[in-house]
């Protein structure tokens, strides 16, 4: 028997990577949150596909631990523990920082990063917290970008909706982000001078206190739920 037989297969894991794709995408923008139960029939109806499909794009999105099956009660938008917090950030600065690293001059990429410090901006003059978190993962992941490379490119966009997660466990987006705004532009200040071990050293600083800040965050969290 030839690949012939895997032909249908074929089409119906492509279109779940696609409805995976979109699923993804709106975590990413934070309109699933953490803990919320995804309606198959909503979805199904939604989106026009039928519910294998689904189901093949929710177990793909649970190996890429954004979704969680609980046995008898559904599937849900997972809710990030801290050592996920500590291994996402192990991660980033692993790559962010090797990333910027080898720079030795302006990025010819540099007005695309540019471009997303910019969408902070406008964010945050609009009070617009979301939105300046949106733009802040993606000056990280044009960062990241010019590694060049695809795979590092995928791999951050994973990230990417699993830190949407993350930050839904600030009560307050603003006092989250606000404050890497100014940051934002130091590095992409020091960026454009082309000095890549200076630019890396900065991101290895912010990045360690983003992490402290998430964690802190938790152990609140965790404090007030045992206070309950």
């Amino acid at each position: 028997m030839g690949l012939e037989a895997d032909r249908g297969l074929l089409g119906r894991t492509s279109t779940a990577e696609r409805v995976a794709g979109v699923l993804r995408t709106r975590v990413s923008e934070g309109y699933f949150r953490p803990g919320v139960r995804l309606s198959e029939q909503d979805i199904v109806n939604a989106l026009g596909v039928s519910r294998n499909t689904l189901r093949e794009a929710f177990r793909l999105l649970t190996h890429e631990r954004l979704l969680v099956h609980e046995l008898n009660r559904g599937v849900f938008v997972r809710v990030p523990s801290v050592e996920d917090v500590r291994d996402i950030y192990r991660v980033r600065k692993i790559i962010e920082c090797a990333a910027v690293r080898d720079v030795t001059e302006k990025p010819a990429a540099f007005e695309k990063i540019a471009s997303t410090v910019a969408d902070g901006d406008r964010a945050a003059k609009h009070a617009q917290w979301q939105d300046l978190g949106t733009a802040n993962i993606r000056f990280h992941a044009e960062l990241a970008a010019l590694t060049g490379s695809e795979r590092i490119v995928e791999l951050m966009q994973a990230l990417a909706a699993e830190l949407r997660l993350v930050f839904h466990v600030m009560a307050d987006p603003r006092r989250f982000h606000e404050r890497y705004l100014p940051r934002n532009h130091e590095i992409l200040d020091v960026l454009a001078t082309g000095d890549g071990i200076r630019t890396a050293e900065m991101l290895a600083v912010y990045l360690d206190d983003a992490e402290a800040q998430l964690v802190e965050a938790y152990a609140e969290l965790s404090g007030l739920a045992e206070a309950r």
